[in-house]
């Protein structure tokens, strides 16, 4: 009885690696290896048209291009512009773009003060009076010098950067009068030249 176990044992245990060897040695084609199945006698193939990657499907194209309906850069932004998007806008904005524009947008980044060509203000009226979306477009594809961050800045963060963008340039020429009450009380009682309140705390990356 032993012996016989032990025979059948001995078969499984040469038929299972012989069936997995099986597995192995099946025909294949590497990638970009020759094929003489297709026409063009290549073994990869290109996707069908129309297909698009898991996560990949980008129905809003204002939100995705910056650009509105008739292929001008949108006025408005795509999100609501309320504090965590204002702060996220800050928090980017110092990483990426402050070293040429400066953490105020005055040009006067790091990278300029080291003698490369320094930027356009972005309080100059030319830069004011541009919608939105121009922003994220020269973000999305660059403009000059300055090169796409599209590869590094998600759509999302580069719409955060705008709309900081727009509450910097805002910060410059605000009205005294146009504020709370409380601010405007808040601002009087600062002494000249002294700051208002300490800037906030930077952000931590996610």
């Amino acid at each position: 009885m032993s012996i016989r176990r032990a025979l059948l044992g001995a078969c499984i245990a040469l038929a299972v690696p012989g069936c997995r060897q099986d597995m192995h040695d099946q025909p294949r084609l590497e990638p970009l290896e020759a094929s003489t199945f297709f026409g063009d006698g290549m073994a990869s193939r290109l996707p069908p048209a129309g297909t698009v990657a898991r996560g990949q499907l980008r129905e809003d194209a204002v939100l995705f291009t910056g650009m509105g309906p008739g292929g001008a850069p949108t006025a408005e932004l795509p999100m609501r512009a309320d504090r965590v998007v204002l702060r996220r806008g800050q928090e980017r904005f110092d990483v990426f773009c402050s070293p040429c524009h400066g953490r105020a947008g005055d040009g006067a980044g790091m990278v300029a003060r080291r003698g490369f060509k320094a930027p356009p203000s972005l309080h100059e009226q030319r830069l004011r009076d541009q919608p939105v979306g121009y922003y994220f477009d020269v973000m999305t594809r660059g403009f000059g010098v300055m090169p796409s961050y599209a590869a590094v800045v998600t759509p999302e963060d580069r719409w955060a950067i705008a709309a900081y963008i727009r509450a910097l340039q805002l910060s410059q020429r605000a009205i005294l009068a146009e504020l709370p009450a409380a601010d405007q009380q808040a601002l009087r009682a600062v002494p000249l030249g002294e700051p208002a309140a300490a800037p906030p705390a930077p952000i931590e990356s996610h």
